[in-house]
């Protein structure tokens, strides 16, 4: 099967176009349309509308190309919006903006069947052309019909499409709808929302035949011992809670995923059978809304929670360790270090998140392997300068630090854009660490604030970079820089250092079989795929982070629409959902 770069995993589609104006069919299958034209349409939000008599003539020209146990009335139309095109036949906006502009294009006009009996049973056509003939006013009242031919995968036993799919996609939804907040989602450690998404995720853990409990940092464990309970155990998991008017798929993915995947062995008999015990971990706390800390969860059981983190306070000078006695959770210093893994009962640890950038969908790949974590360096930067009249000092002699930061800002961004012309890290720095910067480097400013006055400007730099040998050497060459330019401008200048944390490297072992695992899973969905599994780096920080000190890591990534995250307008298809869930079950049937 041929993708011409639109790596989807969408099953081969076709379209006919019947009907002549009158009602009479005469449509004739003409050419099969690309995975990308489905992957875009359902990349926008899409409206059923039920037509009768569009249904109708459907039905009575697809007699002459299908049997009649395929009744073709029971079709119903998808609308796809937010652009119409003629009045049958609709495009999605990346198409519309060709039509519009009278440049020919090849689309898809698609229906899904009321129900997956008919849907088995459906023939195969196509009909491929410009808009303006597909949208022609001599077509006005033609009908557009497609068939995705689906039948035999939903038929086949290894691919659990209602385990794998429509149940982890309903239950995404139902742990989207647990919020602290009404209108918006909101989900904080152990916040009334986090108690009830416990007792939620604890229920499809037990019936995926998983061991239950819940530690004294609140993270929900699942685990199953297989057929040596005293192997290593495979750890799989990611975060529950949620930024301030979240997205649903965040962390909650992986540990849907992962469940469902474990459920498909249960139901097929062979969760027992497991080589080494697998236990899942929804850990949670990540996004370190409340406490303004990250990893609480993870970084419990990893090791790496200082004693002093029970006496971190929150905006009401509430602390950690108050806050759990408040929740009848009695922990102290002793029992917060209890709470690590012995790292020699690991073997390694797997998470599933969404990628939260646009690369995936670029390539039209659902799923990608990690190569690592960028490591991440947050500064913050004063400039002082001196007060003078907007009227009454002359430019010559103004010591003006906005007009200082700015230009410090558009250096930075000179800089990390092509870091291969600027670098002077000593001479140090390699062909490779310039090579992994151009491709990994992302430097930002993330806020800006003149306080108490406009002579002092306060601005937060971010930079992430794969290589922590080329954040260094840009943090570096940045300072440079910016005193340099304060030099210049005759105003004073203080880079503070606020954060700093290495980057962490996907384990190659583990990465190879997610790749394997990725790949098994899309053929089966596909069929042939000629290209390799994209591989490709995490900006964001993850849970896994925290639990590479523990044990090794590996990272699967899935495709969201448009690269949207922590947003209520992140989006995963629901295929998409269906592919992490197999390629996590391809990953365990081969441990």
């Amino acid at each position: 099967m041929e993708l011409n770069n639109n790596k989807s995993y969408v099953p081969r589609i076709a379209a006919a176009k019947y009907g002549n104006g009158n009602g009479n069919g005469n449509g004739n299958a003409k050419a099969i349309l690309t995975h990308k034209h489905l992957h875009l349409a359902q990349g926008v939000p899409l409206r059923v509308q039920h037509d009768r008599s569009c249904m109708s003539r459907a039905g009575s020209a697809a007699t002459t190309h299908t049997s009649t146990t395929n009744p073709f009335y029971s079709l119903c139309f998808i609308f796809i919006r937010p652009l119409e095109i003629g009045k049958h036949c609709l495009a999605s906006s990346a198409f519309a903006t060709s039509a519009m502009s009278s440049i020919t294009a090849s689309f898809l006009l698609f229906c899904l069947l009321s129900s997956l009996s008919v849907l088995s049973g459906c023939a195969l056509w196509a009909s491929v052309g410009p808009v303006n003939e597909l949208t022609s006013d001599s077509d006005e009242d033609s009908v557009c019909v497609v068939c995705i031919e689906t039948g035999d995968l939903e038929k086949r036993d290894d691919l659990f499409p209602q385990i794998l799919r429509d149940e982890a996609v309903a239950r995404l939804y139902e742990l989207g709808k647990v919020s602290d907040a009404s209108g918006y989602l909101e989900r904080t450690f152990l916040s009334p929302a986090s108690m009830r998404a416990i007792n939620l995720i604890r229920k499809w853990m037990e019936d995926a035949g998983l061991r239950t409990w819940v530690d004294q940092m609140g993270n929900v464990h699942g685990r199953v011992d297989g057929a040596n309970a005293n192997a290593e155990a495979l750890l799989i998991g990611s975060h529950m809670d949620t930024v301030v008017d979240a997205g649903m798929f965040d962390g909650s993915l992986g540990i849907v995923s992962a469940i469902s995947a474990l459920k498909a062995l249960h139901v097929n008999g062979k969760l027992q059978k497991l080589k080494r015990p697998v236990e899942v971990i929804a850990f949670s706390d990540e996004e370190g809304v409340r406490f303004q800390t990250t990893f609480l969860g993870s970084g419990a059981v990893a090791g790496i929670l200082p004693a002093t983190t029970l006496e971190i306070s929150d905006k009401r000078d509430v602390t950690i360790k108050d806050f759990l006695m408040d929740n009848s959770i009695d922990i102290t210093e002793e029992r917060l270090l209890q709470l690590k893994y012995d790292p020699k009962s690991v073997w390694g640890y797997v998470e599933v998140h969404i990628e939260q950038g646009p690369v995936l969908e670029q390539v039209g790949f659902p799923l990608g392997v990690v190569k690592g974590i960028a490591g991440q360096t947050r500064l913050k930067v004063t400039v002082r300068g001196s007060q003078g009249h907007a009227g009454t000092v002359p430019m010559s002699m103004r010591q003006d630090p906005m007009a200082a930061a700015a230009e410090q800002i558009v250096a930075l961004e000179s800089l990390c854009k092509h870091p291969e012309e600027f670098l002077s890290y000593d001479g140090h720095c390699s062909d490779s660490t310039v090579k992994s910067l151009s491709t990994s480097l992302v430097c930002t400013v993330g806020e800006i604030s003149t306080w108490p006055s406009a002579s002092n400007v306060t601005y937060t730099v971010d930079i992430r970079a794969i290589d922590d040998l080329g954040r260094e050497a840009v943090i570096y060459d940045l300072s440079k820089q910016i005193y340099q330019i304060c030099d210049k401008r005759s105003v004073s200048c203080i880079i503070e250092h606020k954060h700093d944390a290495g980057a962490v490297i996907c384990n190659s072992e583990l990465s190879s079989q997610l790749k394997s695992a990725a790949y098994s899973a899309l053929k089966k969905m596909e069929g042939d795929i000629q290209a390799e599994v994209p591989t490709l780096m995490s900006g964001a920080g993850h849970d896994a982070m925290a639990i590479s000190h523990l044990t090794k890591i590996g990272m699967l990534f899935v495709r969201c629409r448009g690269g949207i995250s922590h947003s209520p307008q992140e989006h995963v298809l629901d295929n998409d959902v269906w592919a992490a869930g197999l390629a996590t079950l391809s990953f365990l049937e081969n441990l």
